[in-house]
């Protein structure tokens, strides 16, 4: 994440999408499938409750955030598949997080 944030000239398969299956367009990316990475046992921040890290994940990918500190590095030729695909991601972590407050 830190390069993203300092380099230019970022492509859509630059990006870190929350997914275990790389994918190759926004509908790719399904808010099971992005709650399988985001919720697995085996991640690096597993000892943080779910909710936690449904939040961690919403505060990188939250359109305000991603927009104008993201997106304006990326080539202007994928720029709107990453913006779509940053989209998907952020609507199913809200999703996500929605359910495990009704929990």
């Amino acid at each position: 994440w830190k390069s993203l944030f300092t380099s230019d000239g970022l492509r859509w398969n630059d990006f870190p999408w929350p997914v275990f299956k790389r994918p190759s367009e926004p509908e790719d990316m399904t808010t099971q499938a992005i709650g399988a990475y985001v919720l697995s046992k085996n991640a690096p921040d597993a000892q943080k409750s779910s909710k936690d890290r449904i939040k961690d994940h919403i505060k990188r990918w939250h359109p305000d955030r991603f927009e104008t500190k993201v997106l304006p590095r990326v080539f202007q030729t994928d720029r709107d598949k990453v913006k779509a695909g940053a989209g998907v991601v952020a609507r199913g972590l809200n999703e996500l997080l929605s359910r495990r407050q009704e929990d």
